[in-house]
């Protein structure tokens, strides 16, 4: 996966802790909010999953778009990290009017995560 998101995203550095999760669980589908997972081209199975990699390709479409990798999205929100700030951010989807910034990835996880189960 590294190495697809090398050649397709650019030099990117996938937070440690997004691919911890990725080992316990491809990607999260629950109650609006979906992190992305592998893409299915780079599984040995058929996982119905929305993969960071052909998601981010789908996103990038709009040149503003291109300063984020998107890590998951909610029905009102995108969770990324924004490559020029170094900041993980919440933005509204789909305005790009910037929410909230979070230190790092589990931050902002965490931060989906408590939305969606309130």
């Amino acid at each position: 996966m590294k190495q697809n998101i090398q050649e397709k995203l650019g030099s990117i550095e996938l937070p440690n802790s997004y691919i911890e999760l990725l080992k316990k669980i491809n990607g999260l589908d629950f109650n609006g909010l979906v992190i992305y997972g592998v893409d299915g081209v780079l599984l040995d199975n058929e996982e119905e999953v929305q993969g960071l990699i052909e998601t981010n390709e789908i996103w990038h479409e709009n040149d503003w778009q291109k300063q984020y990798i998107f890590f998951g999205d909610s029905d009102t929100a995108w969770y990324c990290y924004d490559l020029k700030e170094s900041i993980y951010v919440e933005i509204d989807k789909p305005s790009g009017t910037l929410i909230q910034s979070f230190d790092n990835f589990d931050s902002m996880l965490s931060d989906a995560l408590e939305t969606i189960l309130l």
